[in-house]
């Protein structure tokens, strides 16, 4: 019996390949643009607002999930608006401190992943993303103020991000930067200070005057009030 050869069938005989457009360059583009142009516009009520960061790893239990809720807690307090990546651990920590509070604002810049946005309960409002680079871009430019807890390579990844924003003049030289948990963060910042700046000569020793480090939500709290007030002041 003979084979078939496809080379001889006319192609007008094959059925036409029906490309899907939601893979091509061209969609992810305005794909990318509907994500800028929707995050902007969410992110530009909240002006009186500091974006948390940490682990999403961390439980209840944890001593820095419970700093970070606290700190939530304070913001709402004073009339912040307590941003953050909107999943577990630290975030989750953070939103519930502010949630709980009567007058708090809780919001959540969150992350579509193949198991579906991991959006934590205490959100008052959120919006998702589906690339992670849009949603640092919101991150970077919803808050006037950044405070880090103890996490993974995301949170250094986010950490680094808004420190060479800073350092680059990208964003404003007065935002204010701060760590908290010295047990965590002293080894790191020891580091950049010892081998960076001094040994290696990668940067420079004002460059660790971009951020500062403290070791409760009290006083991560002070340095982010003094800073609004100031500014506030002198507008």
């Amino acid at each position: 019996m003979e084979k078939n050869n496809l080379s001889q069938i006319p192609d007008y005989d094959l059925p036409p390949i029906k490309e899907d457009f939601r893979h091509t360059f061209q969609w992810r583009i305005f794909r990318i643009m509907a994500e800028f142009v929707e995050g902007f516009q969410f992110v530009a009520d909240f002006e009186k607002s500091v974006a948390i960061f940490g682990s999403s790893s961390l439980k209840k239990e944890s001593p820095d999930y419970q700093k970070a809720k606290d700190f939530g807690k304070l913001l709402a307090q004073n009339g912040f608006t307590a941003v953050t990546g909107g999943g577990p651990g630290i975030m989750e920590a953070a939103n519930k401190g502010a949630y709980e509070e009567e007058k708090g604002k809780s919001i959540g810049i969150n992350i579509q992943l193949e198991e579906g946005e991991r959006a934590n309960k205490y959100l008052e409002k959120s919006i998702g993303f589906y690339y992670f680079f849009t949603r640092k871009v919101m991150l970077s430019f919803a808050s006037s103020g950044y405070v880090f807890f103890p996490g993974g390579f995301g949170t250094l990844d986010e950490f680094f991000e808004i420190v060479t924003l800073i350092q680059t003049r990208k964003m404003p030289k007065d935002v204010v930067v701060v760590a908290v948990g010295k047990d965590f963060w002293e080894p790191l910042f020891s580091w950049m200070k010892n081998d960076l700046c001094h040994k290696y000569k990668t940067i420079k020793e004002d460059n660790l005057n971009i951020f500062k480090l403290v070791d409760s939500p009290d006083e991560a709290f002070e340095i982010i009030k003094r800073d609004f007030e100031y500014k506030h002041k002198n507008q």
